[in-house]
């Protein structure tokens, strides 16, 4: 089986793949059993450094409140960048000069600075407002950041997936008399969905791990921040920084796997299904098709 993207090997490519995938397992375990060997060499695996995780004291007082505030500021900054790219992202496919112009300026120069910057350059404004105190306006500075550059990222990524349609689709809506903004969230925006998904979730784990940035360097206690204040305290920084990667992957892991499971759902809900009607005697028989009749034999045209 075949498509436009893929051919399907055949049975010199299937040894071929065999052989990468034995080679890189293998490999893969060479690696593992290395850092092992170096780790225990170093005294990495001693009891003593593993034992606090096995405690309720490091998880309730470091890695879980870490864990609550990396989530919420991630969660923040998920929800405002997202409305706020797909503006963006339509507005840059204006017929109107005057939206499309200052739409692209705005995208472009977000995109164009490192995230890390527009965190620094919020905190900065921030500290010049008086109601806003020193304990949140951490926090303040990593969505703002977060959401300034993200949303510039997904705007674009809305654009290439409206514009990856058919052309088709929107001179259907037009014959039909839609006016623009009908053809955008009706015809455009749900079909174009499923195709933007996988992009767009890779932008939201990167917002997951970029606010490890804010702890880092602006004193956000995040779930990075959370590591160091528990290896300062336990003396096991090798083991507190494996378990917090540990907890990254979970978590994208978990983001991943429910935004697969969204898009195989997306692409089922898209596929036509015949009704069925049930006949005078019980059975069911399908429905016809619009635009098909029957011959005088009584079979489908």
């Amino acid at each position: 089986m075949t498509s436009v993207l893929y051919d399907a090997p055949g049975p010199r490519a299937k040894r071929r793949n065999i052989i990468y995938t034995v080679a890189f397992l293998v490999l893969l375990v060479l690696g593992i059993w290395w850092a092992m060997g170096e780790m225990s060499d170093k005294g990495q695996l001693e009891w003593s450094l593993w034992k606090p995780f096995t405690e309720s004291e490091a998880w309730t007082t470091y890695l879980l409140p870490g864990l609550g505030n990396t989530m919420k500021a991630a969660a923040l900054a998920m929800i405002i960048a997202l409305p706020l790219g797909a503006i963006f992202g339509i507005a840059r496919l204006s017929d109107h000069r005057w939206i499309r112009v200052p739409a692209g300026v705005v995208v472009e120069f977000f995109r164009a600075i490192p995230v890390l910057i527009l965190m620094f350059f919020a905190n900065e404004l921030y500290a010049g407002f008086d109601g806003i105190s020193s304990e949140v306006r951490p926090l303040y500075a990593v969505v703002t950041g977060l959401v300034l550059y993200n949303a510039s990222v997904l705007a674009e990524v809305v654009r290439a997936g409206i514009l990856s349609l058919p052309k088709g689709q929107s001179e259907a809506a037009k014959a039909i008399g839609l006016r623009k903004g009908q053809t955008m969230t009706s015809v455009l925006l749900p079909q174009s969905v499923t195709a933007m998904l996988p992009a767009l979730v890779s932008q939201l784990v990167v917002i997951v791990k970029d606010t490890a940035l804010g702890g880092a360097l602006l004193a956000y206690t995040e779930l990075l921040s959370a590591q160091g204040t528990l290896a300062a305290n336990y003396a096991n920084t090798i083991p507190s920084f494996i378990v917090v990667a540990l907890i990254f992957i979970i978590v994208n892991l978990i983001l991943t796997t429910f935004a697969s499971w969204l898009e195989g759902r997306l692409r089922r809900a898209k596929r036509g299904t015949g009704a069925v009607l049930a006949a005078p005697g019980g059975a069911e028989e399908p429905v016809a098709e619009p635009g098909l009749g029957k011959t005088d034999d009584g079979r489908g045209a």
